[in-house]
Formats: C-alpha cells, structure tokens, sequence
C-alpha cells in the first residue's frame, strides 16, 4: 500500500513540486516550482523552499526555516527553526543606476549541505558554502565558509569547536588524535587539523 503525502491546508505547494511519499508539508509553508523533496521529509509551518531546490529523503525543514535556490541538501538533513540558506553574494534591491533589479541581474549560488548534518535554529549559511556530512552548526552561527564532515562549528563567524559523530553529541578525546562517541561508542580519527575520519561504525 502506498505511502501517503500529507499537505495542510494553507500550504503553498507549486505543481511542478516532486512530493516524496510518506513526506508531511504543514501549514503556510511555501514549495515553489521544480523543488524535489525525497520519502519522508518533514517541512514546517512557515517554511520556504525555493525554486528547484533539491531535498534527500528523511529531512526535516523546522517553522520558519528558509531555503533558497539552488541549494541542495542530501538524506538526514536538519534545518533548525528560522535558519536561513542564502543565494545572493553581493546583495542589492536596485542596480548601480537606481533600476530595481530583475532576476536576470545577478547570479544566484546556493548552498550544499551534506548527508545527515544540521543547522541550528537561527544560524545563516552565506551561500556559496557547503555544510560536511554529519557536520553540526550551532544555534544564531553565521557560517561563512565550508565547515568540514563530523565538524561542530559555533560563532560569528562560524569556527569549529569540537567533532561530533554520527549521534550528533560531542566527541571524547582518547588520545593519539582518536576520539570516541559517547552515545554509540563509535571511533574516529583526526587525520588533518580539519579533516576527522570513521574508524568503526555506531
């Protein structure tokens, strides 16, 4: 039997929009034309999904959360509440002359953001940046450029300030640049001073 799709009234889904099954889009969110979401996402009241932008499976896009085109975010991802992905570089509502600019005077870049990362509630992505696999930013971080896999990054400007695994929780130092998930007791390793390795799986 066929998963069903799950649009509140007062959402505004474009027809254009691929729907994955079993996903849930709640009320005054806004899906525009040519958007993909996979199976299961979960976008929240108020949320704004912007032209093609693609979505993997099991997302979930909390109240208020905007995403703008051309991002694309891969399976796993959470987009905190009021978070922002930018598409604009050097913003300007009027050209040097003092005409309102149109769509085809300025070029829009998205941000990419990895399998199972998250983005805290608040925190702005300055488009272009891509987000790691499995990466965690901080609730209000403004984050300015890439942030690495399994990274927690935090501030204004976003700096890393610790690893996180797969759980999401902080890692415990083991020594010899090893660390160690409190949650699942997975292993991983700092091979570079930004780049954290998978030893064993959670």
């Amino acid at each position: 039997m066929a998963v069903s799709i799950r649009i509140a009234p007062g959402a505004d889904v474009d027809p254009t929009a691929i729907i994955g099954e079993g996903s849930s889009i709640w009320h005054l969110s806004q899906i525009r034309d040519g958007v993909t979401l996979g199976e299961n996402c979960i976008i929240g009241r108020g949320a704004y999904i912007g032209s093609g932008v693609t979505m993997g499976k099991n997302c979930k896009v909390q109240n208020y959360a905007l995403v703008y085109e051309p991002a694309v975010i891969a399976d796993g991802v959470f987009i905190g509440p009021a978070a922002v992905l930018t598409n604009d570089e050097f913003p300007r509502a009027v050209n040097p002359d003092g005409t309102l600019k149109s769509g085809a005077d300025w070029h829009a870049v998205g941000v990419t953001i990895g399998e199972g990362s998250s983005i805290g509630a608040r925190a702005v992505c300055i488009a272009p940046v891509t987000i790691g696999a499995w990466a965690l930013v901080a609730a209000g971080a403004v984050v300015t450029k890439d942030v690495p896999n399994f990274a927690l990054v935090a501030g204004v400007p976003a700096k890393r300030i610790r690893w996180v695994g797969r759980a999401g929780h902080p890692l415990d130092s083991v020594g010899d640049n090893r660390f160690r998930c409190p949650i699942t007791g997975a292993t991983y390793r700092e091979v570079a001073p930004d780049q954290l390795t998978e030893e064993s799986a959670s």
